[in-house]
């Protein structure tokens, strides 16, 4: 476990700065997203200002297969899509949820955050698909703390979720971030209390709830990179990045 870094306070400066232009792109998006709009448009926006800031785009030419390395800024994902959705020339509809997902790189160092938008109204039991997801990021963040254990966070997750009535995606989790995108340890979004490593001040986090109306089983779309319900049900996605102190931790992505 010597590979998980705790950052020097020069280092979470600079995390403090990508941070800050994640969550100023999903303010950004987040105020296009309505019916008529496609998913291209919002990625050009996206990236148009993340370089305009300084930074890079993480996610694009991302990926573990150099033959399929993600093609965009942003991962889109439209109702039933968990994750990694590809913008184009879909265009979004009234009563669609849509999850946004966004990773910057400035001076070496990375943030990541994730927020999923209603698209005009929506149902009732969609919106609470939102809301229940939003608020276990933040259970979870409670118990990102040093001196607890790495599945705490998980647990809480886990439990604001479950009793909800809805389903926890067990095959992606969040994970370690810092001067890469993916740094351990590994975060799931189920687990017992208790157990996992011990946090430590000046960790940094990607905590990521992805949570489903239905089953927690997901399948992947042949590109790839794009993972769906297995039902069909939709799903939704809320990330922060975070640093552990010894009390409440900082959140480095937080919306404005």
């Amino acid at each position: 476990m010597s590979r998980v870094s705790c950052k020097s306070a020069g280092e979470l400066a600079l995390m403090r700065e990508s941070g800050r232009i994640v969550s100023e792109v999903l303010t950004l998006i987040g105020s296009h997203v309505r019916p008529g709009v496609t998913t291209g448009e919002l990625d050009a926006m996206a990236e148009e200002y993340i370089r305009a800031q300084g930074g890079v785009p993480a996610f694009k030419g991302y990926g573990p297969d150099k033959r399929n390395l993600f093609p965009a800024t942003l991962c889109i994902s439209i109702d039933d899509i968990v994750v990694h959705g590809i913008p184009g020339g879909r265009i979004l509809e009234e009563g669609q949820v849509v999850s946004v997902d966004v990773g910057v790189k400035k001076d070496k160092y990375f943030g990541d955050a994730a927020r999923t938008f209603a698209v005009g109204r929506i149902s009732d039991e969609k919106r609470r698909l939102l809301q229940v997801t939003e608020e276990a990021l933040y259970e979870g963040i409670r118990q990102a703390r040093a001196g607890n254990h790495l599945h705490d966070i998980s647990a809480a997750v886990q439990r604001h979720v479950e009793e909800a009535g809805f389903s926890v995606v067990r095959d992606l989790v969040g994970h370690g971030i810092g001067k890469n995108l993916h740094e351990e340890p590994a975060v799931p979004n189920y687990g017992t209390p208790g157990t996992g490593i011990l946090l430590k001040e000046h960790m940094t986090l990607a905590i990521e709830p992805m949570v489903n109306a239905g089953t927690y089983v997901v399948r992947m779309d042949d590109d790839g990179w794009t993972v769906r319900t297995a039902d069909g049900k939709p799903s939704a996605h809320f990330e922060h990045t975070v640093v552990l102190t010894n009390d409440e931790a900082e959140i480095l992505t937080r919306h404005g």
